[in-house]
């Protein structure tokens, strides 16, 4: 059966290593990453004038929402070819929210698919360390007002999906322990 793989946690969990080691160990999949949509994000900032924060209520409002229809469009169409599409992406409000992942997989049904999870669960120490480590203008909001921010985020991963994996990620050991289980989940 064919499968959409979302990858999710909040900033700085290691998503997007994370992501590319399960495409890689997957046969022919399609590698999505929302953080490829950053550059017309940045754009839609300029040309609203507005000072870029990926934090900001304008952010929230106009482009957030945007980024994750665009991307969810671009997984569906892939399914059209490929078996597997996995997306990197936090996902943060929407995988708690039952209605939207229902709604999700009742539309993977009908591409003959079904819904796979992947939570990676790190410290947040370990979080902000990554963050400052990778260096994103995309972050900078949030290490300057780290206390407001972290607060804001929900580091528990979600307990209303069935079909998730939780991604240990806070070591290099917990990292090689996990991505063989995931690997085998994923594959049945």
């Amino acid at each position: 059966m064919k499968k959409l793989i979302l990858v999710t946690s909040p900033p700085a969990c290691g998503k997007t290593f994370i992501s590319k080691q399960v495409a890689k160990a997957l046969p022919n999949c399609v590698y999505l990453d929302k953080d490829t949509l950053i550059v017309l994000s940045k754009q839609i900032f300029v040309v609203a004038g507005e000072e870029y924060n990926r934090s900001s209520d304008f952010f929230q409002k106009n482009i957030r929402d945007y980024e994750y229809y665009c991307v969810l469009d671009l997984a569906f169409e892939a399914l059209e070819y490929n078996d597997t599409v996995l997306i990197n992406a936090p996902f943060t409000d929407e995988i708690r929210d039952d209605e939207y992942l229902d709604n999700l997989r009742a539309k993977l049904a009908e591409k003959g698919a079904e819904l796979f999870v992947i939570w990676v669960n790190t410290r947040k120490d370990v979080c902000h360390e990554r963050m400052i480590k990778r260096a994103s203008d995309r972050d900078t909001w949030k290490l300057e007002h780290w206390d407001e921010y972290i607060n804001s985020q929900n580091f528990n991963p979600p307990t209303n999906i069935k079909e998730l994996f939780i991604f240990e990620n806070s070591s290099d050991e917990e990292f090689k322990a996990s991505i063989d289980k995931v690997v085998k989940a994923i594959r049945g």
